[in-house]
């Protein structure tokens, strides 16, 4: 095949296999050779809720431009699981590659699919793997056949191996030795016919592969956290789980080898968030971790955090809801419950990372945000970021001190009580920012003391019914939340030369309408783009939408949460909102963003 014909770093691979057999390592160790190449890559899990035995999908993205978004439809195919084939080849774009055992019954396939067939029986047969382990060292066949056919050096799958088994070399080898014999194979008996190659690349410099999970608990840890309390539940457990992983790492006394930190996993989400507050109130940086479900277990709990003003982090990895709904597959569709959680009026500060730098950012800006405001701080990511891997830029670490807010010590108050005419309330505004100044356990001086009230109270933290003083307080907390917009992150506007239409997303929307915009703009389209991050809006917000005649929302749920929430804020606006929500589990494609943005286009012209 001439060099002109091939397709480059440009394409994608999807792995179905069979949920708990072991492929998640061979996967896993072609991304990361992968990347050792130089090559952007991302991935995206599609898993069952079960334990094991049902179908699975991994589909890996090269993309030499470094989109890092989902597509519908791919390049290549490895067939592990007969039961589904006839919908893998459903997938496969003309001209695709299907590579599948050779002891696999093949469906009725398209005349210009390339089919590849591999004897994975026999060479694990002859490679004398153990009879408990050939299922799982099975996958490493397709491994060495895909580095022979796509030019993958073995010495970066050995890598990834020894990455992935922390040096135990014995499985170390059990695999590697498994991929050479595939490659050896299908160098000797593998025709290549497909145009696909991935070769090498400087895309990847100064990158790291990571899952939002990670990065979200090593920016909590370099934030300063101190105590967790956290329930299993996916896509959230792996937060928490990072947390146990790295804290050892960097959070140990030098001096007395003691934790400087403590996490607990707790017998149920209430709790967790019972425990979290109390270690708020106590000082210490606090957080949890969870999804939907436990979210709402904990929403009494929330209004106490808020009314109490104890700041706590929370971050929310959301997955397709009501109910149980679906464990295992991506949404954007807690908006309006955080917004709203617990009962009575009330203002939440919620965050929403666009990428896996911002959710390691989020991570230890939550806990500054949450002690300046004295209040929760929901952090709303999603299983897409939350569980799987994509290439991101090395973090930046914060380089200045942490914000503990408003917080009197024994000399601290002492000048605040000669200040202010010897008086002090726990629950007073004394330079109109709305936030009060606050002691902490520990404190000796005298007139420290004081009850953290879920109850009406008053300026001092006293119980009261009087409904001049309680309203005090209320009329109060909502002039916080005025303030709350100078620290939280602005929305990330693009303009481009003065355009109708503007478009509006958030979180991991972002991967996919960055690449759509581009499509849109090869056909003529030009789209000025605007990320929220943050809520309470900014005024930033309002400015976008005056600005342009046409708005289409792009989210990942069915209802359109986010477009409820800019027409709540900006009524002024709700004319001009198109909401383009959609919500099927999986994350969105590009393709889709721009086929229904055309469509909404054609129709104003």
């Amino acid at each position: 095949m001439d060099n002109k014909d091939l397709v480059v770093n440009d394409f994608c691979i999807t792995f179905s296999t069979v949920n708990g057999s072991g492929s998640a390592t061979a996967n896993t160790t072609l991304m990361r050779a992968l990347f050792k190449m130089g090559i952007p890559v991302s991935s995206k899990n599609i898993f069952p809720s079960n334990i094991q035995g049902l179908p699975t999908w991994y589909t890996l993205r090269l993309s030499k431009d470094g989109y890092m978004g989902r597509v519908e439809h791919d390049h290549i195919i490895v067939a592990m699981n007969q039961a589904t084939l006839h919908k893998e080849v459903q997938y496969l774009l003309p001209g695709g590659v299907f590579l599948v055992p050779d002891d696999f019954v093949l469906p009725e396939i398209n005349k210009d699919v390339i089919v590849y067939t591999m004897p994975v029986k026999r060479l694990v047969k002859e490679a004398e793997v153990p009879p408990t382990l050939r299922d799982y060292i099975s996958n490493m066949v397709y491994v060495g056949v895909l580095c022979h056919l796509l030019e993958i050096d073995l010495d970066l799958i050995y890598q990834a191996l020894d990455y992935q088994f922390k040096g135990r070399q014995k499985p170390i080898d059990q695999n590697f030795n498994m991929v050479k014999a595939a490659h050896s194979w299908a160098k000797s008996n593998l025709e290549k016919r497909d145009p696909y190659v991935a070769k090498k690349m400087d895309g990847t410099k100064d990158c790291v592969m990571c899952d939002g999970n990670t990065a979200a608990a090593l920016g909590s840890i370099f934030g300063g956290v101190q105590f967790a309390a956290w329930y299993p539940i996916t896509p959230a457990t792996s937060l928490a789980e990072s947390l146990i992983e790295y804290l050892p790492q960097y959070r140990v006394d030098p001096e007395t080898g003691k934790n400087t930190y403590a996490v607990v996993q707790s017998e149920d989400e209430l709790a967790a968030i019972g425990m979290t507050i109390g270690a708020g109130w106590g000082g210490l940086r606090s957080m949890t971790s969870t999804s939907g479900p436990g979210l709402s277990l904990m929403s009494e709990y929330i209004g106490l955090a808020y009314y109490a003003e104890v700041p706590v982090v929370i971050w929310d990895v959301q997955r397709v809801g009501p109910s149980t709904g679906m464990p295992t597959r991506t949404a954007q569709d807690d908006l309006t419950m955080v917004n709203f959680i617990s009962h009575g009026d009330k203002n939440m500060v919620i965050l929403i990372p666009g990428s896996i730098n911002e959710c390691f950012e989020f991570g230890w800006r939550a806990f500054d945000i949450a002690e300046r405001l004295q209040t929760p701080v929901i952090v709303l990511s999603d299983l897409d970021f939350g569980m799987n891997q994509w290439t991101a830029k090395k973090f930046i670490y914060p380089d200045s001190p942490m914000d503990r807010g408003k917080i009197l010590w024994e000399d601290d108050l002492e000048k605040f009580l000669a200040a202010h005419n010897g008086e002090w309330g726990r629950y007073r505004d004394v330079d109109g920012d709305g936030i009060p100044w606050r002691t902490l356990p520990g404190n000796l001086h005298p007139k420290s003391a004081y009850f953290a009230r879920g109850t009406s109270h008053n300026e001092d933290a006293g119980y009261t019914e009087d409904p001049q003083k309680w309203e005090t307080i209320f009329a109060r907390i909502a002039k916080k939340f005025e303030t709350a917009k100078q620290f939280l992150p602005k929305a990330e506007i693009e303009l481009g030369k003065s355009t109708k239409l503007g478009i509006i997303a958030s979180g991991s929307a972002h991967a996919a309408v960055q690449e759509a915009r581009d499509l849109l703009a090869k056909a003529g389209i030009q789209s000025d783009y605007m990320r929220i991050r943050s809520l309470p809006f900014g005024d930033e917000v309002g400015k976008f939408i005056d600005q342009h005649e046409r708005l289409v929302v792009v989210e990942l749920n069915r209802d359109g949460q986010l477009n409820q929430m800019l027409t709540l804020t900006y009524p002024q606006g709700a004319a001009k909102t198109i909401s383009l929500a959609h919500l099927d589990g999986l994350p969105l494609d590009a393709k889709w963003v721009e086929k229904n943005i055309l469509a909404i286009e054609e129709v104003h012209a």
